[in-house]
């Protein structure tokens, strides 16, 4: 078993990935979408290689496991993209929390069929990404928070979300 990532990555909006190079305010809005989906394509490929299985070392995701991960990460940003803009102004709502680690072992991320988990993931950042390409410009400040406290607008979030996908093509690379 891996050990959990227990970081808390809301940094990356303020500074550099020294690992990944995403540079969060250097990304324009209206790119998230198109970024994205290139992103998920990449990881998509990766999900066709022959050793997609092995986990290049003891404290390493395979790039099945990753590509499990992005497509719940979609999923994940999807609602709470909507759960944003669906609140009515008079509060922050509330992001569920989410334990990735634990949804990696309880849905058994490095024994899923990779051709449908390329496909899934496919699917799901379509669907983000759409739904980040249709918020209305007047709408981008609006905000939510994680169940830590760690509040994000529409546009934060979407940095966050594509920081997520970017950094794990860069896991995956090879």
């Amino acid at each position: 078993m891996i050990v959990p990532d227990t970081k808390n990555w809301t940094w990356v909006l303020e500074r550099r990935c020294s690992e990944c190079g995403f540079d969060a305010e250097s990304v324009a809005y209206a790119s998230v979408p198109e970024r994205a989906l290139r992103s998920a394509a990449r990881l998509g490929a990766a999900l066709e290689r022959d050793d997609v299985r092995v986990r290049p070392d003891d404290a390493t995701w395979s790039v099945l496991e990753y590509g499990a991960h992005v497509r719940d990460v979609c999923r994940i940003f999807d609602t709470r993209l909507a759960l944003i803009l669906a609140a009515d102004g008079t509060g922050v709502p509330r992001f569920e929390n989410w334990d990735q680690d634990a949804t990696a072992v309880a849905d058994r991320y490095g024994e899923q069929d990779p051709a449908r988990v390329a496909e899934e993931l496919s699917t799901a950042a379509d669907r983000v990404a759409a739904a980040f390409a249709a918020v209305p410009a007047d709408r981008l400040d609006r905000r939510g928070a994680r169940s830590d406290g760690a509040e994000f607008t529409v546009t934060s979030l979407s940095r966050y979300f594509l920081h997520d996908l970017v950094h794990h093509v860069h896991d995956v690379r090879g």
